[in-house]
């Protein structure tokens, strides 16, 4: 699969065709399912059970999760004929950089937890083809580790911000010394939130160890937890380690804006805040000078009830698109949805349970056996709306409806 994308001009639509050739002359039928509505259930069947209800976990009653995909469903697509769109054009800039697609793979953390080729095998798949790869500060693999055993491809960093200034100083000096070229900074996850599905079974494994690489390896770190242990190591006293960590990347106490002049001094590439939902914060956020914010609430995991990212997508662009780079993250499950996002302004979308979810089921193979089918989906879907760039995707090209009893809100 990697080949056929090596130039951004060449169609990823062109995976259907892969697809069939090898169902037909191969009788080798997808090992992950290629329908939207299947993917949850195959993944479910696949996964250990906390890897699949650490992914799947929404908080509350995970009204957020069902809002986030309903909000897609209240803008449909007018699609246009007899107007060329062949060959098509995935390729954006954003933040001065040119990338093959608007498409982000977002930062899902402790990727071990679903599949031992955990995010080295997400990152394979993303380089394969072209997409940014985003490691979570709560991942399995190490800032260092993943540049030296991951494909070569653009690689962002997200951050879970600690409580000490050297250690976010040392984090950050390591993303950037190994070529991470964007800082993402989570705001809504000062702490872990009302999640069921890990209550119940006691799944957090940040506890136990597991998804603190980047916080273990950090020499700042292991200096500090040394001196407040008589000499331990994060390898001799895991426990201990990990609570240090968590409390200081989950400290449960919330940053202000006067803040991110913290960040700068320590990062001089693109900074973009991930969490905003309201057009007050956006508008902070362009005042503090950051370069963007993506639109986000964690995909319905941090608060029950919120707001629907898509439902406030169209009025935070309008209040700061002309500023700041607005990017789309939470509920996106077809290409159909990545367009529908950018068409109401978004400039890059990013995705994460779907991959996460390919990732469980079949390993590196099923992490790009689903980026690649969304990123066709993506490609053919725009040709159908008659655009044939990522420019060319516009807010007059959707119909916003209302469908009285339309309950189905789940892909």
């Amino acid at each position: 699969m990697a080949d056929e994308h090596e130039d951004s001009g060449v169609p990823y639509a062109g995976y259907l065709r892969e697809i069939l050739q090898r169902g037909i002359l191969g009788e080798q039928l997808p090992a992950v399912t290629t329908n939207p509505n299947r993917l949850e259930e195959q993944a479910k069947a696949k996964m250990s059970t906390k890897g699949f209800d650490y992914i799947k976990g929404g908080a509350g009653e995970s009204a957020t999760m069902d809002s986030n995909r309903l909000a897609f469903r209240q803008w449909n697509i007018v699609p246009r004929v007899l107007k060329p769109t062949s060959p098509r054009d995935l390729s954006t800039t954003l933040f001065g950089q040119k990338y093959s697609t608007p498409v982000i793979m977002g930062p899902v953390g402790v990727q071990s937890l679903f599949h031992e080729d955990k995010e080295i095998g997400t990152a394979n798949a993303c380089a394969a083809l072209r997409v940014p790869f985003t490691l979570s500060t709560s991942a399995s693999t190490g800032i260092e580790e993943l540049i030296e055993k991951a494909d070569a491809g653009p690689k962002w960093f997200q951050l879970y911000w600690p409580v000490d200034e050297e250690i976010t100083a040392s984090i950050l000096k390591r993303a950037k010394d190994n070529g991470y070229t964007t800082l993402l900074v989570t705001l809504d996850t000062w702490t872990l939130a009302w999640r069921p599905s890990d209550l119940d079974t006691a799944n957090v494994p940040f506890i136990i160890g597991e998804g603190n690489e980047v916080g273990f390896q950090d020499p700042v770190f292991r200096k500090k937890f040394a001196e407040q242990t008589h000499g331990d190591t994060p390898e001799d006293n895991k426990i201990g380690a990990s609570l240090y960590w968590t409390s200081q990347s989950f400290p449960g106490v919330t940053r202000s804006w006067d803040d991110l002049k913290i960040l700068r001094k320590y990062w001089d590439g693109p900074i973009v805040l991930k969490g905003v939902l309201s057009v007050e914060d956006a508008r902070l956020a362009v005042e503090h000078g950051v370069d963007g914010i993506v639109v986000s609430n964690h995909g319905g995991r941090q608060i029950d009830g919120a707001v629907a990212t898509l439902e406030v997508l169209p009025e935070i662009v309008d209040a700061v698109g002309s500023r700041a780079t607005v990017l789309f993250d939470s509920g996106v499950r077809t290409g159909a949805d990545i367009v529908k996002a950018l068409a109401l302004g978004a400039k890059g979308v990013l995705v994460g349970r779907p991959v996460a979810y390919g990732l469980g089921i079949n390993g590196r193979e099923g992490a790009e056996a689903v980026l690649a089918g969304l990123l066709a989906d993506l490609d053919l879907t725009m040709g159908f709306a008659g655009a044939r760039t990522i420019a060319e995707l516009q807010r007059s090209m959707l119909r916003r409806v209302n469908y009285p009893g339309d309950s189905k809100s789940k892909l």
